[in-house]
This record gives structure tokens, sequence and C-alpha cells, in this order.
């Protein structure tokens, strides 16, 4: 396979509060496994990087899952080597964007305090792919595109088909009022051309290089559109 060899990286939340409800949050265990799997099965070299470094919180209802979702956590939580590389994640800042043919967001409620407003962030996102690496993105996790910009300065989203976790998800799951901003409404500000399904249904969107799903229920989709681009280059 063309991807056999390459190097991916993906990016979870430093953020375990989820507002000021006393809650922990972090990233989406499915969000990451799923797609993690996906590419080291493929020969890929994957790291994974947080904004702070160090060990990476997640989502304790992350865990719930079912299904292809379940086994791909229960084989990472069995995975020493893999669980190293959350204990132990690369601080975003040490990353050169170059070094990676794919770059990749999971998910989870803690990106919402700290992707978007991570200027490394926007900055590694919109670097890879003008050195023209494969960027992914998942729910929550999309909040990373926010920020990213193209060499020309104009957002990585503008004209783009995208998705993410939607006003109406954020709604049905009683966040709105905790959340500080809906991802939804942020990329149609910066000009994405945004498209969903119904609550909670798997969709993934892809154009050119740029992938995002919208819920967990949407992780095999996006892993499959990942390998489809990786086979493509």
């Amino acid at each position: 396979m063309a991807a056999s060899g390459l190097r991916a990286l993906i990016v979870v939340t430093s953020h375990d509060q989820m507002g000021d409800t006393g809650k922990k949050t972090g990233f989406y265990y499915e969000e990451m496994a799923v797609p993690y799997w996906a590419l080291m099965d493929a020969g890929l070299d994957v790291r994974i990087a947080s904004i702070k470094g160090g060990l990476a919180p997640h989502d304790p209802e992350g865990l719930q899952v079912v299904g292809k979702s379940k086994a791909a956590v229960d084989r990472f939580l069995a995975d020493p080597s893999s669980l190293s590389k959350l204990q132990r994640t690369l601080e975003l800042e040490t990353v050169d964007p170059r070094d990676f043919a794919l770059v990749f967001l999971a998910g989870g409620h803690g990106t919402m305090w700290d992707f978007a407003q991570s200027e490394t962030l926007g900055r590694l996102a919109g670097q890879a792919y003008d050195s023209g690496a494969i960027i992914g993105a998942i729910c929550h996790g999309v909040a990373g595109l926010l920020g990213a910009r193209r060499s020309d300065g104009r957002p990585l989203v503008e004209g783009m088909r995208i998705n993410s976790f939607t006003n109406a998800e954020e709604e049905a799951a009683g966040l709105t009022g905790v959340v500080p901003f809906l991802v939804e409404s942020r990329l149609r500000e910066l000009g994405a051309k945004f498209e969903s399904a119904p609550n909670f249904q798997p969709k993934v969107v892809r154009d050119g290089r740029i992938i995002t799903g919208q819920n967990p229920q949407s992780a095999e989709l996006v892993a499959n559109e990942l390998i489809a681009a990786l086979r493509l280059r």
C-alpha cells in the first residue's frame, strides 16, 4: 500500500473539565482509536500529540461504545505501546507539520476549550495542508480547523464541504449553554459549505484532502475515507 512507511499525527485535547459543570471530559476514545488502528494497520507510523503534551485526558463516556468501535477501543486499551503514546503525548508546539502525510484531529468535548483557542494547532493544520497532507477531523475535533489558514491567509474551511457535531446535536445533548461556542455556527461564519445528517447518524464529508466526520458514530466512515485518500497519494 502507498501509505506504508508514511507518518500520521493524531491530535487530542489536553482539557479535562466540562465548563463549570464539574464533569470530566477529554478526548472521545472511539474517535481516536478507530482511525488510529486503521492507520496503523495500513502501515503508517502513527504519533499522538496534544495541546500541552503529556498524559491526555479521556472522556469517561467515550468508553461506553459498541460494535466495531468497542473492538478498536478494547484493542487500544490492551496494547501497552499504544497506551504509552497517550500517556506521553507529544507537545504540539514541538511538532513539525511537514513530517506528516496526514493530520487527524480527534474529538471529545474537551476540544471545545483548547482546539480553536490554540494558535499552534491552527498554524499546524494550515501548514500541513499547504504542504500536501491529508487533514481529517471528527465531531468536536473539527474545532481545530477554525483557526487554520491557507498560505494566502484565507480560512482553511472557506468554500470547503465540511461537517462536524451539529448545533442540533449539541442541543439534544443539553450542552448548548455549556460549550463556549457552536462548531457548526463557526464553520458557517467562516464560509464553509456545511453538510449534515440527522442527529447522531453517521456521516463523513470529503472535499479534496479535507475529511470530516459528524459524530462518534461516524468514526469508521472517517477512517475508511482517510485510508482511501492515502491510497491516492
